[in-house]
């Protein structure tokens, strides 16, 4: 019980984490932490700094950025893509989650719907899960034929080459756990109202076929690790090291720069003598519980 409790509150550092600035890792507010939490909380600042830096000459010299994240349900990648996206700008930074196609989808090219969300110049684009479902979870519940799960096969590395030769650059994680680890999850979102919703009948399967899915990774692995799109492979047993891991490696993957910016001068507000604000009904303000 100690361990799921220590995975509930783990997800509970996201919002402290949101609250957090550098400066205050020097207060007494950092009394109260482990010493590993500290380290963790100080370099996740650093290297959220760093993405920031990122965002500012990818928008700046019209870079076109795409991560995929990959791996067994409860791996941490969406914890991860939380502390990747929290200081940045949306408008720069996307999330692309896409959820089961409809019957409209079906009907198209696989790779058709997530071309859609692929970025323009100045944006980066995190798929949360990407067109590897084929490779994965279709392939083991049998969404897909043989036939089309060979196709897949066929078409992904020259799809990801001409990607990558239209200057996309492409990023693929997988995040790797342990068998012990994924139930404890599990359990922890069992025993959590706050995430009971990301238990989902797919969620279950994947305990029961487990084995069946370590199959389909190492054939995905083995099939489309290529030189101009490699695979990384993150240790995510613990969650903490891993999104720090993740982070610092896909900083080193894109050969960012600082970008200079004039000073930023605030100009005086002005005002107009014969100006009168008009009264708002006390009605329409939000009741003040709080």
């Amino acid at each position: 019980m100690h361990k799921i409790a220590r995975d509930v509150m783990d997800d509970y550092d996201e919002s402290l984490e949101l609250e957090m600035e550098d400066g205050m890792l020097g207060t007494p507010f950092a009394a109260g932490m482990t010493e590993h939490d500290y380290q963790y909380f100080r370099e996740l600042l650093r290297l959220q700094g760093e993405l920031v830096k990122l965002q500012d000459w990818v928008q700046h010299t019209g870079q076109k950025v795409v991560v995929l994240f990959e791996g067994r349900d409860a791996a941490g990648k969406g914890g991860v893509i939380k502390r990747i996206t929290q200081r940045l700008n949306p408008r720069v930074v996307r999330v692309a989650a896409l959820p089961a196609p409809n019957d409209r989808e079906r009907t198209q090219w696989y790779f058709q719907r997530y071309v859609a969300h692929l970025p323009a110049a100045g944006e980066i684009v995190l798929f949360d899960r990407s067109w590897y479902n084929r490779a994965g979870v279709e392939k083991v519940m049998g969404f897909c034929t043989n036939d089309q799960y060979e196709e897949f096969f066929r078409t992904v590395p020259e799809f990801e080459k001409m990607l990558v030769r239209s200057g996309i650059r492409l990023v693929k994680y997988w995040f790797s756990i342990s068998d012990e680890e994924q139930h404890l999850r599990f359990l922890g979102r069992i025993h959590d109202p706050l995430k009971q919703w990301k238990l989902s009948p797919m969620d279950l399967q994947s305990r029961v076929r487990w084995e069946e899915y370590t199959k389909a990774k190492e054939v995905m692995l083995e099939r489309t690790h290529i030189p101009e799109a490699p695979w990384w492979l993150v240790h995510a047993d613990d969650k903490k090291k891993a999104r720090l891991n993740c982070i610092a490696h896909f900083l080193s993957q894109v050969p960012y720069t600082d970008v200079d910016h004039e000073n930023v001068v605030l100009p005086d507000r002005v005002r107009h003598p014969d100006y009168t604000r008009l009264p708002v009904p006390a009605s329409m303000y939000v009741p003040e519980v709080y």
